[in-house]
């Protein structure tokens, strides 16, 4: 396999791993106001699928500029879904973004990205898909702090845990503990 293809399904495996996790916990908690990274999870979670969305866009050859603005515009969609509705469009991002990277002629192949705000770089598509899962990880540790901070425990998704497990059961989620 494809070792970019390879992040990319660690990516949606811990996404999976902590929709999972969430759906566990007292409801009102997704939407409860918190002083961290954060003012709440909803918000960490729409913000992560606002970027896997613009990367996609961006993968797709969207300039990076519209894929931005688009993006913001999907976050605030994101924001007002429930946990269960997110999930679905996460779902539904990743199928198409899997797809969509499995097709892919050469994600070696250079490419020029134009960020607005870093100016020109030349690149690789499949540092796209790096970026996204390298993205998703920092995240998701600011999310088990969220959790801890409300008192509940996180779930493992460390990329040397989902190298240990099946293909076929990368969906099932180790509890963290400590």
């Amino acid at each position: 396999m494809n070792h970019c293809v390879k992040m990319y399904d660690y990516h949606v495996w811990a996404n999976k791993t902590i929709f999972n996790r969430l759906k566990e916990l007292p409801e009102h908690l997704y939407n409860q106001e918190i002083q961290s990274v954060f003012p709440s999870i909803s918000k960490l979670m729409a913000h992560i699928y606002k970027v896997d969305f613009g990367w996609f866009n961006i993968l797709k050859g969207q300039e990076m500029s519209e894929a931005m603005t688009d993006s913001f515009r999907i976050e605030a969609e994101a924001e007002t879904k429930s946990l269960t509705e997110l999930e679905a469009m996460y779902d539904s991002l990743a199928a198409r973004f899997k797809a969509y990277i499995v097709a892919h002629p050469n994600l070696e192949n250079d490419v020029v990205l134009h960020n607005p705000y870093a100016g020109v770089l030349h690149t690789r598509y499949s540092e796209f898909v790096i970026q996204v899962a390298n993205h998703g990880t920092y995240h998701r540790g600011n999310l088990s702090a969220m959790l801890r901070q409300l008192g509940h425990s996180s779930v493992m998704t460390e990329y040397g845990l989902f190298m240990h497990l099946p293909h076929e059961s990368s969906t099932s989620a180790v509890t963290a503990h400590g």
